[in-house]
């Protein structure tokens, strides 16, 4: 959609090159929002970890870094401002926004 809007964009893969615990700290405040927000609660490592949701923000954080698919996406970032691309158009918001 990026792509087809003639919009410039860096991709990461987020599996290889996962955001570290300053990085998620960072994105959060970009965000608005709390790890607990954007945590993916019907992840396979949320069974696994046994997760509830109300784990401290700290823990959700490190857990994050450790298991990035616990992390909802994708994430568009500029500058600082960031949005969850759910759904898709909110990326191209962002963009339009930004510039």
């Amino acid at each position: 959609m990026l792509e087809e809007s003639g919009v410039a964009y860096r991709y990461r893969e987020y599996k290889r090159q996962p955001l570290d615990g300053g990085e998620l700290r960072a994105l959060f405040v970009k965000l608005e929002m709390t790890p607990r927000d954007l945590l993916r609660r019907r992840d396979r490592a949320y069974r696994e970890l046994g997760l509830t949701g109300d784990e401290p923000d700290d823990r959700l954080i490190q857990l994050m870094a450790e298991h990035p698919t616990l992390l909802e996406r994708p994430i568009g970032v500029v500058g600082d401002q960031a949005v969850v691309g759910r759904p898709p158009e909110r990326l191209l918001d962002l963009v339009a926004t930004a510039t």
